[in-house]
């Protein structure tokens, strides 16, 4: 195994690196230069139409129409599930681990820019979906490589994201997930690890196997009591410790442009740490970038690509900007980022000291509930792309080794499953970024042609209103 760990290590060095803008480094400045360019392209749009976005997703919810499986609502929660997982509470404990109080930072921009990325994403995802033969909805950066840019390009870019893709969902939503949630609970409740493995891989299984829409179902009731759950906690943290949030701020802005010096059990961290651990964990978090944003969307019943878009968006915003923020400011104002302990328990360190056992005993459970979620969405999101490769006949055989690597994945080391899951993620990550680049064009004049349409109102019927 430390060959295996040793080998993903070289191999992730390459992808993220540490020279931003150097050979070594291919994914950071990308994803970065990605959002940078598209938040223009599209001109602002993720702050211009955040406010209403939220409003449609989390409050009207859905739209009349058949077309699709899942109501905006679902799709959002589906997403959300997703995303907020390990990323939201064990990645960002390790980003300020690896790179210091000012990862926080990076992870922020990385998630404003991300918000134009996954609008794309989810835009595209719409426009270019299909329906399988028993009826689902299907799209993703897959379908619209194949089909957007076309030719063998596309073909052999779109192949690529799903091969990628289907492996990456054992990393980052399942062996990642599944590994966390033990080690939470067998330090909290004393839990054998292996016991743990097993509950959640019978519990998550009933779930796979229902398909798309037990999946929605799930989610919808799920998700919103977790995020609850875990905001209502959060904020009682940083209520207790209000006094220290104006230095941890100070903190955190200044090490994201200087480093940040050994103090405690902290090593130290130069300024260039700070943005790889920010960009990737914030990428590891929200997922814009990955492609995934379309894989969700276009199972939501719409008529309207840009819609779809505008709320998959939010999805950033509510995971990385709210919920990353309320892990990262508790480790920074409780300190516990300074304690000798293992990255992933800086979170729970954070709760024990502001609120003591009963603060160790809520992160867990959230912890539990987010990592349960996303492997849901993930077995989702690779069983599509298993379609997209092979039909239909690939999807129980997947479904099963899916749930088995949930047991699997409760026994290797941290390391290894951290490492696995960054290089899979930069991997898919490549040809879909280079799809949203070629294809911006596409989006802009759906996105033009909507407001057109809609007198620039989100909620607005166009299923009346016929195109020129």
């Amino acid at each position: 195994m430390d060959w295996l760990t040793e080998l993903f290590s070289d191999i992730d060095n390459v992808i993220w690196g540490t020279a931003i803008f150097g050979v070594t480094s291919i994914l950071t400045p990308l994803l970065l230069g990605v959002g940078i360019f598209l938040t223009f392209r599209f001109r602002l749009l993720q702050f211009s139409q955040l406010g209403a976005a939220l409003h449609y997703g989390l409050i009207k919810r859905r739209e009349k129409t058949e077309q699709g499986d899942v109501s905006h609502y679902q799709a959002l929660m589906a997403a959300l599930s997703g995303t907020v997982g390990t990323g939201n509470i064990g990645g960002v404990a390790t980003a300020i681990a690896l790179g210091g109080p000012g990862a926080l930072f990076w992870m922020w921009i990385t998630a404003l820019l991300g918000m134009a990325t996954k609008y794309g994403e989810a835009v595209l995802g719409v426009k270019y979906r299909t329906t399988d033969r028993v009826g689902e909805k299907a799209g993703g950066p897959m379908y619209f490589l194949r089909n957007g840019i076309g030719g063998v390009t596309g073909r052999t870019m779109g192949g690529l994201f799903a091969v990628f893709a289907a492996i990456a969902a054992f990393g980052i939503g399942n062996t990642v997930q599944s590994n966390a949630t033990t080690s939470y609970v067998n330090a909290t409740f004393g839990i054998p690890i292996w016991v743990g493995g097993i509950v959640l891989m019978v519990l998550a299984g009933l779930v796979i196997l229902g398909g798309i829409k037990r999946l929605g179902a799930v989610a919808g009731a799920l998700v919103p009591l977790m995020l609850v759950l875990y905001l209502v906690a959060g904020l009682v943290l940083l209520a207790i410790n209000v006094t220290e949030i104006p230095a941890a701020l100070a903190l955190i802005f200044e090490s994201a442009f200087t480093g940040t010096a050994a103090t405690g059990g902290f090593a130290g961290a130069g300024v260039l740490f700070a943005i790889q651990y920010g960009v990737a964990r914030g990428i590891f978090s929200n997922e814009s970038g990955l492609g995934t944003g379309g894989i969700a969307a276009a199972a939501a019943r719409t008529t309207a690509p840009v819609r779809q878009g505008l709320v998959s968006m939010t999805q950033t915003f509510i995971d990385t900007i709210i919920i990353c923020s309320i892990t990262g400011l508790g480790i920074v104002v409780t300190g516990a980022w300074t304690a000798d302990i293992d990255a992933d328990l800086l979170t729970q360190e954070a709760f024990s000291r502001g609120m003591g056992q009963v603060g160790a005993s809520v992160v867990t459970i959230v912890l539990a509930l987010f990592t349960f979620t996303t492997m849901l969405t993930w077995a989702y999101y690779g069983e599509r792309n298993i379609v997209y490769l092979v039909g239909r006949r690939g999807v129980l055989p997947y479904r099963l080794v899916f749930i088995v690597l949930i047991y699997v994945g409760s026994t290797l080391t941290l390391e290894f499953v951290w490492t696995f899951a960054s290089v899979m993620n930069g991997l898919m990550a490549l040809p879909n970024l280079i799809g949203l680049l070629v294809l911006s064009g596409v989006i802009w004049r759906e996105t033009k042609d909507y407001f057109r349409r809609t007198g620039g109102k989100l909620d607005s019927d166009i299923s009346t209103i016929a195109p020129d």
